[in-house]
């Protein structure tokens, strides 16, 4: 039975990606007339931007995510405690709510642009509704997941290769070069790959900004030009970009526990510092907090209470808590499933093989939202035209859950794998000797020790759902809003304060990835300090 639902976790992912590598390669799709034209005059801009999106964007988070995680770790200056935990706030605002909440301010008619002309006034304004904007923008959100990667890097590293460093006069700047970056340079690299992987799969920031991607391209060929087959020939082509940080996130991850953990057992040092460089340090860890957050929060909220209450929020916030529901089930138990198999496995060979199946199913995250929602499509146009339309429930929202669970099913594989892991095998050993099949097993001695992995993992997936917006633009049935979507359609109106209220609902939903982010950094440093 386990084995039996292992494979079908796996074909989760893979069905979509069939259906949709069908349909751009099939012989009728070849001849489509909109292809020549996208691939002649359309898709080199859009792979041009993309890739120089993601450059920008990867080098911004690496640099702001490395920078601070290094000084909040070793460093002592002023609101340190508070910046340690308060630069992973920008990760509770989705990228679509950074662009929207900056709108009015950093437009010609906002506050920005009369200072600006007051001050510079010989001096052309930058306009923000452009790739480098788009860059800026987006990193202000993405880089905690370099910063999350770095911080729990560094303070693993080796307390010995520090101190032999001073020792041979390396200051505080040559440490960071010669020993702190090198071993936290697969797990700094891990994030990077992360935050690329979002802004791959950003739709509403970069539509609004002006900024054409690939991303962009797959949404403009079916909605707007109504070409399904065009809309997948392009889908393979991000899904190409997807696949090489795959690759990179893959590779780079399986290095990540190479540290040297000699010395580990002491705190690690503090380097000194001038009042300048505290004063400096104090400040560079203050803006991407302010303007990932507290700015854009702040406006959000302003909007709110200038503007009426949007009509139908309830609506909507009571679709998306439903889908969230329904999603976070389905995928806890199909990860359940797949990490369980694993672990009940006959033989060794058993285990590595449904650990290998796990792994394929995990592969959905890694597929951007609108690429994913095109193979759907296809995957149940394909099904209806074979009898079996009575798998698609409510019209689309049946492959909208579906969606979800493909996309998000990852995190509770992930967490659960986790969970397992700190569970003794002597006890899987006990209950058999004393009589208890697998199931029974399952049931009574590995599900109550699971409760807080099960609860982490449902409450990630739920956040994740009801922050996701490119899969529910395309999928969602006619006149079905959630919460993402309320926020798109007021926002591509300019209606921001009918937009704030559900904005603020999905910021305040999360916050709580963000406190579960923080729960597991505070027993990383706990666990060393413990050990001092």
């Amino acid at each position: 039975m386990w084995r039996a639902l292992s494979l079908a976790a796996v074909a989760l992912p893979l069905l979509p990606l069939v259906a949709l590598a069908w349909l751009a390669l099939a012989p009728s799709a070849a001849h489509t007339p909109i292809w020549g034209h996208l691939w002649a005059s359309v898709l080199p801009g859009q792979i041009v931007t993309t890739a120089l999106l993601m450059a920008g964007v990867a080098a911004l988070t690496g640099l702001v995510g490395t920078g601070t995680a290094w000084a909040v770790t070793f460093y002592r200056f002023p609101l340190r405690r508070i910046l340690s935990w308060a630069l992973l706030l920008p990760l509770a605002i989705p990228t679509y709510l950074m662009a929207y909440s900056y709108a009015d301010v950093l437009d010609h008619a906002g506050p920005l642009y009369q200072l600006w002309q007051a001050v510079l006034p010989e001096t052309r304004y930058p306009d923000f509704r452009s790739l480098p904007g788009a860059i800026i923008l987006l990193s202000l959100v993405l880089y905690p997941y370099v910063y999350l990667s770095a911080r729990a890097a560094f303070v693993q590293q080796s307390v010995v290769l520090i101190e032999a460093g001073r020792a041979l006069g390396l200051g505080p700047l040559g440490c960071f070069r010669r020993i702190g970056l090198p071993m936290a340079r697969p797990a700094i690299i891990v994030g990077v790959a992360l935050a690329m992987m979002e802004c791959l799969n950003d739709i509403g920031a970069v539509e609004f900004l002006g900024v054409t991607t690939l991303t962009m391209g797959v949404y403009d060929t079916w909605v707007v030009r109504g070409n399904l087959a065009g809309a997948a020939q392009i889908a393979l082509t991000l899904l190409g970009f997807m696949a090489l940080l795959l690759v990179l996130e893959r590779s780079q991850r399986g290095q990540g526990v190479q540290h040297n953990r000699t010395g580990r057992q002491r705190s690690l040092p503090e380097f000194q510092a001038s009042r300048a460089m505290r004063g400096f340090l104090c400040f560079a860890c203050l803006v991407p907090v302010t303007l990932g957050f507290l700015v854009p929060t702040g406006l959000l909220i302003d909007y709110a209470l200038l503007g009426s209450t949007a009509e139908g929020v309830m609506a909507s916030a009571g679709r998306s808590i439903t889908l969230a529901i329904l999603a976070a089930g389905l995928t806890c138990g199909l990860g359940l499933a797949l990490t369980y198999a694993a672990r009940s496995g006959r033989t060794p060979y058993q285990r590595k093989e449904v650990q290998r199946l796990g792994q394929i199913a995990a592969l959905g995250y890694g597929v951007p939202g609108t690429v994913l929602a095109i193979g759907v499509l296809v995957m149940f146009a394909k099904l209806a035209d074979l009898s079996f339309g009575w798998l698609v429930v409510s019209g689309t929202a049946g492959a909208l859950v579906f969606a979800y669970v493909v996309r998000f099913l990852s995190l509770s594989y992930g967490t659960l794998e986790a969970g397992f892991g700190r569970i003794s095998p002597g006890l899987d050993m006990a209950a058999h000797s004393l009589g208890s099949g697998r199931n029974a097993t399952l049931w009574r001695v590995h599900l109550p020790l699971l409760r807080a992995p099960l609860l982490t993992a449902a409450i990630l997936v739920f956040v994740d759902v009801m922050k996701e917006l490119p899969a529910t633009l395309i999928l969602r049935p006619f006149d079905f809003e959630t919460l993402a979507t309320s926020v798109y359609t007021y926002a591509s109106v300019g209606q921001m304060e009918d937009a704030a209220l559900p904005a603020l609902m999905i910021i305040l939903v999360g916050l709580i990835p963000v406190a579960i982010s923080l729960s597991l950094l505070e027993q990383v440093r706990r666990g060393r300090s413990t050990r001092g």
